[in-house]
């Protein structure tokens, strides 16, 4: 597959009256063709963007038949090329799935068929024919058995992009969350907490939000220890590594960096607009308040890659697969926000051409 080097930019598309963002199906076991064929039926989605469903024809179509939902749309197959002028969904074929999927049942066969559609995705941004991502939910374990060793699309896809620099962010109502760390046992996450780790976080949050089009971001970064470790009585890493990290970053690139703050407030405080992201030290640390404030709603971005990349704030939901009654709000936020950053995006770009 043709696939980014050094951190490349996309071949710039033609521009059109809409964005294309392409719609990867997810896990074919979970609820991933489900959600994406609820979105797309959705009218809010198709006013602002063209979206093309990467994924498997004949099993998006037995999910239509099967949970009543509306399909009949065109079919382009891999290795065609995406007709120039483009105004209503098309799915774009990949024939990958190997015998029965059966919903709920994580295999090899569908981390492999997950894990196609992502590449075809990441194929077609390189070669300019869509302008952005949105992925709808893997299974990690079925991505193992499937032969591939990445934690997440995150990782994935920084592989794919030849991105060294990377960052797994959410946005929520009101509310963006940046973490230093992803999907690491809480020992791992404190011992990541580094100065030189936060540095490039906070590097990156700065520009990506600055390409997202807020001319200055405010940036507060939260603490690791509780109240913010009380002058280091609960702990050291907040003036050892956080603290020298805020200070590098001031005056650099006109930076607004401020912290460390209790991350029981500061979360609260942005959310209320003090700042514009927060820095979360770990996980958990960031996903609580992201879930309490906005579950089912919220995006998972990925800053650092030479395109958009916005996700669902769920998993497969292996459980209520095949069922029909998968709530699909979060798919639509995602491909929503992928349409406003990529368009966002874009006109940055041309802005500091001119």
């Amino acid at each position: 597959m043709r696939q980014f080097a050094n951190n490349q930019s996309p071949k710039p598309r033609s521009s059109g009256p809409l964005p294309r963002i392409a719609i990867t199906m997810g896990d074919p076991s979970g609820i991933g063709p489900e959600v994406v064929l609820k979105a797309v039926a959705e009218e809010e989605v198709v006013r602002c963007c063209v979206p093309v469903i990467i994924g498997d024809a004949q099993l998006l179509a037995h999910t239509a038949r099967t949970l009543d939902l509306q399909s009949g749309y065109d079919i382009i197959r891999k290795g065609e090329p995406i007709p120039e002028q483009l105004s209503e969904p098309i799915i774009y074929h990949l024939d990958n799935i190997s015998g029965f999927i059966e919903p709920g049942i994580e295999s090899g066969a569908a981390g492999r068929a997950a894990a196609g559609y992502i590449e075809a995705a990441v194929e077609l941004c390189a070669a300019g024919s869509v302008d952005a991502i949105a992925t709808a939910p893997i299974n990690k374990r079925a991505l193992f058995l499937g032969g591939y060793s990445f934690p997440g699309h995150t990782e994935f896809l920084a592989h794919l992009t030849g991105s060294e620099e990377y960052a797994m962010a959410f946005v929520a109502e009101n509310l963006r969350v940046v973490l230093i760390s992803t999907h690491v046992p809480l020992a791992d996450a404190i011992k990541l907490v580094r100065r030189d780790l936060l540095i490039r976080t906070i590097r990156l949050a700065h520009r990506e939000l600055r390409r997202w089009g807020i001319e200055r971001p405010r940036l507060a970064v939260a603490a690791l220890n509780p109240h913010g470790a009380e002058g280091g009585l609960f702990g050291v890493e907040e003036a050892s590594e956080i603290m020298p990290a805020i200070e590098s970053c001031h005056g650099v690139e006109d930076m607004n960096v401020a912290g460390p703050f209790s991350a029981d407030t500061v979360f609260l405080r942005a959310s209320r607009g003090e700042f514009d992201a927060v820095i979360a030290c770990y996980h958990d640390q960031a996903m609580i308040p992201v879930k309490c404030l906005s579950f089912g709603e919220a995006v998972n971005v990925t800053l650092g890659l030479p395109f958009i990349r916005t996700s669902v704030d769920h998993g497969t939901a292996f459980d209520i697969a095949g069922k029909g009654i998968a709530e699909h709000s979060s798919m639509v936020a995602a491909i929503k926000l992928a349409a406003q950053l990529s368009t966002q995006a874009g006109e940055s770009s041309r802005a500091v051409e001119v």
